[in-house]
C-alpha cells in the first residue's frame, strides 16, 4: 500500500495495464508531452513512445469515431475527452455505434474507455464546471462508473480497461489532489457494477455519486449531532447499477435520499429515484429525495458558484425532511 494522490492512481493505472497488454494505447487532447490538462497520463509517452500515447488534433468527434474503430480491429483504446463538456460531441459515435455494433454485428466487440472529467467548485464557469452523468448513463450498451477514492479509481480504470464494452470513466477535478492508500498489486481490480457502504447507519440512506460521496459524508456526520443515523452508499458504477445494495439498504431505514451533482429536471437524480421506486417502494416510509444541482449554467463567481452546488448541509436537510 501506498500513498497517492487521485491523479497518481489513475496514472498507475494506465502504466500497470499499458505493461500487462501492449493492445492497450492511449490518445488525446495534451495527453502526451504535456501529461494531460490534470497530469493524469505524465511520463507515459516517455515510457511507452509516441505511438502508444498520442497526442491528438482538437476534434472531439474524430476522435471518439477513432476509438470505436481501434477496439473493433484488435486494440484497446483510452481515449481522454478533455472535458466532460465537450461530451455532447461524441454522442453520434456512443449513441450509433459503440452502444450497438455488438447487438448488429456477430463476433465484434468494444473494448474502449473514454476518460473525461467533469464537476463544478473550482471556478472554472459555466463552460467547464457540467457533470453530464446522465447523458452517457441513458444510453444502453455503455457502461458508466464515477469512483470517488484513490483507490477505487485505480482499480475501476484497470477493470474499465479489461472489460469487452464500451466504458464512460468519469472524474472529478476536485478529487485529483484527494490522497489515500491505493495497494500496488497490479491484479487487484474493483469490478464494475458494486457499490460500497462508505458509512453504517439505520435511519435514512444515503445513495451519492463521485464527489458526492464526500459530501454525503460530512452530512452524515451532521445528522449525527441530531441523533439520526444515516447510511451512504458510494454507487462507483453508476450503469449497469448496483440494485442488489441499494433495495438492502433501503429494507434497512425504509428512508432515501439521492445526491448527484447534475442538473435536477431529466437528471441521473431522477432515474435513480425512479429505479428505487420500483424496486423498493413496498419498503419506504417516505418518497425518496433528490439532492441535485439547480436548473441553470454553473457560476464562475465563487460565492455564487458555492451557493448551487450541492453540499453537505443540504444533503442533511433533505434527510431531516424525508424523516418527517
Amino acid at each position: 500500500m501506498a500513498m497517492m494522490r487521485y491523479a497518481e492512481a489513475l496514472n498507475q493505472a494506465l502504466r500497470e495495464e499499458m505493461q500487462r497488454d501492449p493492445s492497450v494505447f492511449l490518445f488525446g487532447e495534451d495527453i502526451g508531452r504535456y501529461g494531460g490538462v490534470f497530469k493524469v497520463t505524465k511520463g507515459l509517452m516517455d515510457e511507452f513512445g509516441e505511438s502508444r500515447v498520442r497526442d491528438t488534433p482538437i476534434s472531439e468527434q474524430a476522435l471518439a469515431a477513432m476509438a470505436v474503430t481501434a477496439s473493433m480491429t484488435g486494440t484497446r483504446p483510452v481515449l481522454e475527452i478533455m472535458y466532460a463538456d465537450f461530451m455532447p460531441l461524441v454522442l453520434d459515435a456512443l449513441i450509433n455505434q459503440a452502444s450497438i455494433y455488438e447487438y448488429l454485428w456477430q463476433n465484434v466487440t468494444m473494448p474502449f474507455v473514454l476518460r473525461t472529467q467533469g464537476g463544478g467548485g473550482a471556478g472554472a464557469g459555466a463552460q467547464h464546471s457540467k457533470s453530464l452523468d446522465s447523458l452517457v448513463a441513458h444510453i444502453p450498451g455503455i457502461k458508466v462508473v464515477a469512483p470517488v477514492t484513490p483507490a477505487d479509481a485505480k482499480g475501476l480504470l484497470k477493470s474499465a480497461i479489461r472489460d469487452s464494452q464500451p466504458v464512460v470513466f468519469l472524474e472529478h477535478k476536485l478529487l485529483y489532489n484527494l490522497r489515500d492508500e491505493v495497494s500496488d498489486d497490479p491484479e487487484l481490480l474493483v469490478p464494475i457494477g458494486k457499490a460500497k457502504t462508505v458509512r453504517e447507519g439505520t435511519d435514512v440512506s444515503i445513495f451519492a455519486t463521485s464527489r458526492m460521496v464526500l459530501e454525503s459524508q460530512k452530512a452524515a456526520e451532521l445528522l449525527a449531532q441530531d441523533g439520526i443515523s444515516a447510511e451512504v452508499i458510494d454507487l462507483r458504477t453508476l450503469r449497469p447499477l448496483d440494485l442488489d445494495a441499494i433495495t438492502a439498504s433501503i429494507a434497512k431505514t425504509h428512508h432515501a435520499v439521492v445526491v448527484n451533482e447534475g442538473w435536477r429536471f431529466c437528471g441521473y437524480a431522477a432515474e435513480l429515484s425512479a429505479t428505487i421506486m420500483d424496486f423498493a417502494f413496498d419498503d419506504l416510509d417516505a418518497p425518496v429525495a433528490r439532492v441535485t444541482l439547480p436548473d441553470m449554467p454553473v457560476p464562475y463567481a465563487e460565492p455564487l458558484e458555492l451557493s448551487v452546488l450541492p453540499n453537505a448541509a443540504r444533503i442533511a436537510d433533505a434527510a431531516r425532511a424525508t424523516l418527517k
